[in-house]
């Protein structure tokens, strides 16, 4: 910073007048206006003098990096109660989500996609999982001073809502276990939080705004200002602390701005009433509210008691997520008394989140960088427990990272003719024309079809649409019915808008149209109110059309050509008939009977979804056993649920809920979804049996 500006922000921190100073110095005022205002510099021994005035040292003058230590001690500033006697119970916003570390790396990754700087250099995030114990733990309640926090903490976790019970269990947790887990999310080649501290721009968006999206560009994920609220659902304690690299400056600086914001329900405390939110911060003098707190330049030590430190001066920000948890994991009973491998399982569930989700993101093309590069590592008081483990998109998903690469490359096929090749084919998106004006047309979206391969088999449905836009963040997948018994596995991706290139006709219109069709979550495309304000009631149907399409092109991609039978074999098959006895039915014995081999179910949404290998014996291929799901609850008959969907894969179709198998087949593939309407009790809270029923008169 400039000499002047540094020693006036100073003296206004120290309540010095420009008087003051040249009193303590020996110095005239009209001599620090001079330096002030840029037209004179101080002298070496007058530069000493200063430095004693303003209780610093001559390095942090020369520096002029941080502020001096007569400055205003950072400290926290809690919003006072509504005078109108109003109570806010918690941030509304944090119960969109789930606190769940999976939707966390999807709204956040998502966010700093969507701030890419350098257009030619991916976005890298890096997630860090940090359990601290003991002298370590301590140190760091010193730096965010905890003791000026408890007294907000105790009296927010007395209260009977949701937010005050995961509070106390935050607080129970860490003083009977004597452990923190901090989750920090550092972005590398993005903006920053730039911008004033209270006027519009991103800093602001994030700290101090709810509902400010704040996105710059047409082909962002986020639009509604939601998933930032994920940050403060995944702490049990609802704080999160920013250290930000800008990548234009404020007040003359770019590193180590730093703010802490917590979120805590309407509370008393000393008998005054207290709204919610506080900032972790400075002072802000200027301010006409009373007690403001705002970000500050911190020096190096600071940041690194606060677990802040950045790897480099490339711009971007690092959230700090204080007692992360994943509520996931403990719904599905994967939580246990040891908690040494609790931020195990949160690591392997981010790697899982960054693959599912980012996957074309981070595919590279021949003369292409990816989008994005992730990674996660996790430690304990510094040291390693698992290393940065970099998500491999080949890795995840295989079968369709291929698919998005021969695009990208340019080598893909009009129809397959060998395994591995990908197929391509243009659909329409017919873009109708906004209410505000916009104009529309007929957008032409990307369909890439390739095999499944057996890797990608084990971890992902198959026989699949994956649909993405923009950023090339994972919208929705979608089933593709109808298909022919023996359909081999495949995988299809949709590009729209311009995830189908820049010269795609109509692409920022379609990016505009798909974006408005996506609900917070981001996870679908289809009826939304801001559709209908923004396009019309029935612009939805312009989607459905669009899914249609697609899967009819899939379908046609995937057939394989009937060859033509020879003459010699149509003239002996009309010389054949068929009789007119009947046969009776072999006696079928037991062990001829189809089994279940494997089974793969996962809880998606409120649902069961499984993937089920049946082995067949010889002589079974004949048998139309039907799949019967039931829950497996703790106590009592197992409850039988519908299915919402059961979709044959391989070697089978199905007809009136029961398996035709494939004459000769050994084995078949079906996939089927619960119907949640028949759920007597929530599938995160229970088990599932899958079990075949023998048709009528077969021995069980």
């Amino acid at each position: 910073m400039d000499f002047g500006p540094w020693l006036a922000r100073q003296l206004k921190q120290s309540h010095k007048s420009q008087a003051d100073l040249a009193q303590e110095i020996g110095m005239t005022r009209a001599a620090v206006s001079a330096w002030i205002t840029g037209r004179a510099t101080p002298r070496e021994d007058t530069i000493a003098r200063i430095a004693e005035a303003l209780e610093t040292d001559l390095g942090t003058i020369h520096t002029r990096t941080t502020d001096t230590l007569a400055g205003l001690p950072v400290s926290w500033s809690h919003r006072p109660g509504y005078a109108d006697g109003g109570r806010d119970f918690g941030n509304a916003a944090a119960f969109a989500f789930q606190a769940d570390v999976s939707v966390l790396a999807r709204e956040a990754t998502q966010n700093s996609l969507d701030e890419r700087l350098d257009k030619n250099q991916p976005v890298r995030v890096r997630y860090t999982l940090h359990e601290l114990t003991g002298e370590t733990l301590a140190r760091f309640r010193d730096a965010i001073r905890w003791n000026d926090l408890l007294p907000h903490y105790l009296a927010a976790a007395e209260q009977e809502q949701k937010v005050g019970r995961v509070i106390a269990t935050g607080l129970r947790d860490m003083r009977e276990q004597d452990r923190l887990v901090l989750l920090r999310v550092d972005d590398y080649n993005a903006s920053g939080l730039t911008g004033d501290d209270y006027a519009d721009g991103r800093f602001a968006a994030v700290v101090r705004r709810q509902l400010d999206s704040h996105k710059s560009t047409s082909g962002a994920g986020g639009s509604y200002g939601l998933g930032k609220a994920t940050l403060w659902a995944t702490s049990r304690l609802g704080l999160v602390l920013m250290n930000s690299t800008l990548s234009e400056p404020h007040e003359g600086r770019t590193e180590r701005r730093l703010v802490g914001r917590l979120d805590l329900p309407w509370r008393e405390v000393d008998g005054r009433p207290w709204a919610g939110p506080a900032w972790f911060g400075r002072p802000d003098l200027e301010s006409k509210s009373g007690d403001v707190a705002r970000s500050w330049w911190a020096d190096e030590e600071t940041v690194e008691r606060l677990h802040l430190t950045r790897e480099s001066a490339e711009p971007g920000t690092s959230f700090l997520i204080v007692g992360a948890h994943d509520v996931a994991s403990l719904v599905r009973g994967e939580d246990d008394e040891n908690d040494d491998d609790s931020v195990q399982r949160m690591h392997r569930r981010l790697v899982d989140a960054l693959g599912r989700n980012f996957w074309a993101a981070m595919t590279t093309g021949a003369s292409r960088p990816p989008l994005l590069e992730a990674s996660v590592r996790t430690l304990r008081n510094g040291a390693e427990v698992l290393p940065e483990q970099r998500v491999d998109p080949m890795v995840t998903q295989p079968s369709r990272t291929r698919a998005l690469r021969a695009f990208l490359d340019g080598t893909t096929v009009e129809r397959h003719t060998e395994s591995g090749q990908v197929a391509v084919r243009t659909v329409t998106l017919k873009v109708p024309a906004g209410a505000t004006g916009t104009s529309g047309g007929e957008h032409e979206a990307v369909l890439l079809v390739t095999d499944a391969e057996d890797e990608d088999l084990k971890f992902n449905k198959f026989n699949t649409v994956v649909k993405m836009r923009g950023n090339r963040m994972t919208v929705q997948s979608s089933t593709v019915y109808g298909l022919p018994v023996g359909t081999n596995p495949f995988q299809a991706v949709l590009l729209a808008g311009k995830a189908a290139g820049e010269d795609a006709p109509f692409a920022e219109e379609a990016e505009s149209f798909l974006r408005t069709s996506e609900p917070p979550e981001h996870n679908k495309w289809g009826q939304t109110e801001e559709l209908r304000t923004m396009y019309s009631p029935s612009a939805f149907r312009r989607i459905e059309a669009l899914t249609t399409e697609t899967n009819k092109a899939v379908r046609e991609l995937i057939a394989v050509p009937r060859k033509k039978g020879s003459a010699g074999s149509e003239k002996l098959r009309k010389k054949l008939s068929l009789g007119t006895k009947k046969v009776a039915r072999p006696q079928v014995k037991k062990s001829a009977l189809p089994t279940l081999d494997d089974l793969k179910a996962t809880v998606e949404g409120e649902a069961w979804s499984v993937v089920a290998e049946v082995r067949i014996p010889e002589g079974g291929d004949s048998w139309r056993p039907t799949p019967v799901a039931k829950l497996d609850v703790r106590s009592g008959v197992r409850p039988v649920v519908r299915w919402a969907e059961l979709v044959a894969v391989k070697n089978c179709e199905i007809v009136d809920g029961a398996l035709h198998f494939v004459p000769g087949a050994r084995s078949a593939t079906f996939r089927g979804t619960t119907d949640t309407s028949t759920h007597t009790v929530r599938a995160a809270y229970t088990g599932l049996v899958v079990e075949l029923k023998p048709e009528k008169g077969a021995q069980a």
